[in-house]
């Protein structure tokens, strides 16, 4: 089911924000030997209290999304702290690197995270399964350049976000209708032409981009 941005079931919403989820092919598995890892598979039952932990060591608070099209730096709210440590804890991964902009709605919004390739899927799967819950209360509006994170898509009457996507406001006078849905986490503070022209790419009926947009590379920056 499709979640509308006007919380409007529907499937063919322009202006709405769910997550696409990777679509991946069946392949076989070599069994491979893999050392005892340094994280926790992260659970809704364990998620937010390891976060609670994680962001008083982790402080950084601003990323470099490397693009196809150019650099975008976004600054993370530090009073979204579950949000901003969750980006940061994916970015330390190396989650996003090789991911893509999967989704762009014309003069509305870009969204990331997510791809077809399944090591990415994979990647996923090591980290874990869990929903975080929305924080929007804190006076972030929806308006242009502005980072947000889109609710998961099974059906969650509390608009619970799918931790591993993201979106970016590209329209003109924001989409302040998504303020008491969709939490607002960052904002853009350098690239809003490679947001545009990210958005400017041509798309199929469903919003993907004919041409892959690659996510080169997410990093932590001072």
């Amino acid at each position: 089911m499709f979640y509308s941005c006007e919380d409007k079931p529907t499937p063919k919403q322009t202006n709405s924000i769910v997550p696409k989820d990777t679509i991946v092919k069946k392949v076989k598995e070599v069994p491979k030997t893999e050392t005892e890892s340094e994280y926790p598979l992260l659970t809704d039952n364990n998620a937010m209290e390891y976060f609670l932990e994680y962001e008083k060591e982790h402080k950084e608070n601003k990323v470099r999304i490397t693009t196809d099209f150019g650099i975008i730096d976004i600054q993370l709210y530090d009073k979204t702290k579950f949000h901003r440590a969750n980006f940061i804890y994916l970015t330390k991964r190396k989650y996003f690197d090789g991911t893509q902009f999967y989704r762009v709605v014309k003069n509305f919004v870009i969204q990331g995270g997510s791809s077809d390739d399944y090591n990415i899927a994979k990647r996923r799967r090591k980290i874990g399964k869990y929903l975080l819950p929305p924080d929007t209360k804190r006076g972030y509006t929806h308006k242009r350049g502005a980072v947000s994170m889109p609710s998961s898509e099974i059906e969650n009457a509390y608009k619970l976000a799918s931790p591993f996507q993201f979106f970016i406001i590209n329209r003109i006078g924001g989409a302040d209708y998504l303020d008491e849905d969709y939490t607002v986490f960052g904002e853009v503070i350098r690239g809003m032409d490679v947001v545009d022209k990210i958005n400017a790419v041509d798309t199929d009926e469903g919003d993907w981009p004919l041409h892959n947009v690659y996510i080169r590379k997410v990093e932590i920056i001072k």
